[in-house]
């Protein structure tokens, strides 16, 4: 990946544009990295079907289908864009990759928006299809309130991705990032609503889950697909999004390391 190429871009557009290509042709050579951000948010669905099968809905105003997608959009965002994008972030320092780029025209900021481009894209186009499929497989309706919905995805968004690469600047090797992702997806799958939604967790333990960076997103998704959500709920869950994600990224300025730990 040239910084002198990249950096032809006459626009920050451009120049993020051209980083992005350059950055899906090299996650296209990592056959590990594809295979988790692309076939394992698909996979963990039909799972959590039958888990949520087993659990008592109705009495919270859940289906199976309200219960699932949000779910597999969670997942997704962990897969494809958090637990993608730290190893990304990791394997360009340590390749000093990062270093080459900023001697170049890009700034910091467009160095870290184009390298997630290509993670973003393919979870946007995985939650495409998965609302699809559960559209037509758990016969789940539109939205009840898409303006809950849309903002908390683009949230969840630019939260896994801020998350990502604070990650990374405590990963010192690509091989360790397969570790240290692993206490936020474990967390987040586990507590924020994925796995086992809160509104069927015991009223104490749903209140400290309320709180994780994740289940925010999760609720407005969910509150927004079944229309369940009052607007206190829903200013809750965004103001607290917005917080997370705001942490993550002065917590990004101030911490990235864009040269190989030592």
């Amino acid at each position: 990946m040239s910084a002198g190429t990249i950096g032809r871009g006459t626009t920050p557009a451009g120049r993020m544009a051209a980083l992005a290509r350059a950055e899906v042709t090299l996650l296209g050579r990592s056959k590990g990295t594809l295979f988790a951000a692309m076939f394992v948010p698909l996979a963990l669905p039909f799972s959590m079907r039958s888990a949520a099968q087993e659990m008592d809905l109705r009495g919270a105003g859940l289906s199976v289908g309200t219960v699932v997608l949000p779910a597999a959009l969670g997942v997704s965002l962990l897969f494809a864009v958090y637990a993608t994008l730290v190893g990304v972030f990791v394997a360009r320092r340590e390749e000093l990759v990062l270093k080459r780029l900023r001697t170049g025209e890009l700034r910091d900021g467009e160095i870290l928006a184009g390298s997630a481009l290509p993670a973003v894209a393919t979870a946007v186009v995985q939650s495409a299809v998965l609302a699809a499929g559960c559209a037509v497989l758990l016969d789940v309706h539109a939205p009840r309130a898409a303006y809950y919905v849309v903002p908390g995805y683009l949230l969840g968004v630019a939260m896994c991705a801020a998350l990502a690469a604070v990650t990374a600047s405590w990963s010192r090797s690509t091989e360790s990032a397969q570790v240290t992702t692993m206490p936020f997806i474990l967390l987040s799958l586990t507590g924020s609503g994925l796995v086992v939604p809160l509104e069927v967790m015991p009223d104490r333990l749903a209140s400290v889950c309320e709180v994780l960076p994740l289940t925010s997103v999760i609720t407005l998704l969910r509150g927004g697909w079944n229309g369940s959500l009052t607007a206190g709920e829903a200013l809750t869950a965004l103001v607290t999004a917005l917080a997370w994600t705001a942490a993550a990224v002065f917590a990004v300025r101030r911490w990235f390391r864009w040269e190989p730990r030592r």
